[in-house]
């Protein structure tokens, strides 16, 4: 099989005009969520700015901000549990712009200098999504600007034109000057957190998922699925056809597994044939589930010019209505591959005091006839 894909066929399935893969999905949401405090602050100013100038614009402005706070609250809430967040988000762009827009147009329109406003959720654009995304985020704040200033006060953009160029100016520098930067900030953050043999993702990005997710766990109630996966009898490839074998079993491998995941699910390299993968909004059942696919996929493919390989695993997973303590699930998914590698491997283990988990979908007597239960 050759496992050289171009970056998009290894999205395959998955992907989106705004994201290309999982990878770019991640990177995405590990922005996000560095944005989103800046974001509450950004709204809080504009809410303190409309106040003040209420005396001379008026109150109404400021029911344009109670809408947009509600739209996010929502956004966030859901965003790590449908399968293309990043669309979500982007409708959450497009609220601010409308939100900032539409204060504008009640605060006066194009003869204020509120108008320039619209050029803040745009400095944004080039954070989280494609270029793609830059285009249609810019041509919608362009269009924005117009549409107020011209919806407003028609003739008096006319007489004086200066009062709508600037604040496209503006719109067009920002976004012109941020996406370099933004660019090779994702660059340089992408060295980082992704693991170049494989293309997974690494330790350090686990560390912030996790961050997120046990947040995420807290305010939904939603259980969250720990699967650690290791390959069986690895050191003989590297022993028996050399380590560049071996490197093309592990590149192929994660290709396979990356294939069979949801868009919000993400898999991650450990170290040596070691991978771990999250599964937010998944119990026990589902969980278990997942990992059996992984593991029946991984035991009908060849890889690296005809290798056989098979794959143990281990799953745990958080209680419904209980906060993700990835500390915990991860030692106890640890423990349960541990068991499956001494039971024979190419098998699935359950966290044992998961077996009678009542939140799991699947009976117990369906769980046993796909995993071990300790």
């Amino acid at each position: 099989m050759e496992f050289d894909q171009t970056h998009a066929e290894r999205g395959s399935g998955r992907s989106s005009w705004l994201c290309s893969d999982e990878l770019d999905r991640e990177r995405m949401l590990d922005m996000d969520e560095r944005i989103r405090p800046a974001r509450i602050k950004t709204f809080a100013i504009l809410a303190v700015a409309i106040a003040s100038s209420a005396p001379w614009t008026g109150w109404w402005p400021l029911l344009f901000i109670v809408p947009a706070g509600v739209f996010f609250a929502v956004a966030d809430r859901i965003t790590l549990r449908i399968d293309r967040p990043e669309l979500l988000m982007f409708a959450a762009w497009i609220c601010t712009e409308v939100t900032i827009a539409g204060a504008v147009a009640l605060a006066g329109g194009a003869r204020i200098v509120a108008l320039s406003w619209l050029a803040i959720p745009v400095m944004t654009l080039s954070a989280r999504f494609s270029m793609r995304g830059v285009v249609a985020g810019l041509l919608i704040a362009v269009a924005l600007v117009l549409a107020v200033a011209f919806g407003i006060d028609a003739a008096g953009v006319v007489d004086h034109p200066e009062i709508v160029l600037a604040p496209l100016a503006l719109v067009l520098c920002v976004a012109i000057l941020s996406t370099p930067l933004m660019r090779s900030d994702i660059e340089h953050r992408s060295d980082a957190v992704i693991d170049q043999l494989t293309g997974m993702l690494n330790r350090k990005a686990l560390s912030a998922r996790v961050h997120e997710l046990t947040q995420q766990s807290a305010i939904t109630g939603e259980p969250v699925g720990v699967i650690v996966a290791d390959l069986d009898h690895f050191k003989r490839i590297n022993d028996t056809r050399g380590h560049a074998a071996g490197d093309a079993a592990l590149r192929e491998v994660a290709y396979l597994l990356r294939k069979r995941l949801r868009a919000f699910d993400l898999a991650y390299r450990l170290g040596g044939e070691e991978f771990l993968i999250l599964v937010p909004g998944s119990d026990l059942a589902h969980t278990v589930e997942l990992a059996d696919r992984l593991r029946e996929v991984v035991a009908a493919s060849t890889v690296a010019g005809g290798l056989s390989l098979t794959l143990s695993l281990g799953v745990g997973a958080s209680a419904r209505s209980e906060s993700f303590d990835y500390a915990a699930v991860f030692a106890e998914a640890d423990a349960a591959l541990y068991r499956a590698k001494r039971g024979g491997r190419n098998r699935v283990c359950v966290a044992s005091h998961l077996d009678n988990a009542a939140d799991a979908v699947l009976s117990l007597h369906q769980l046993e006839a796909v995993v071990d239960v300790a």
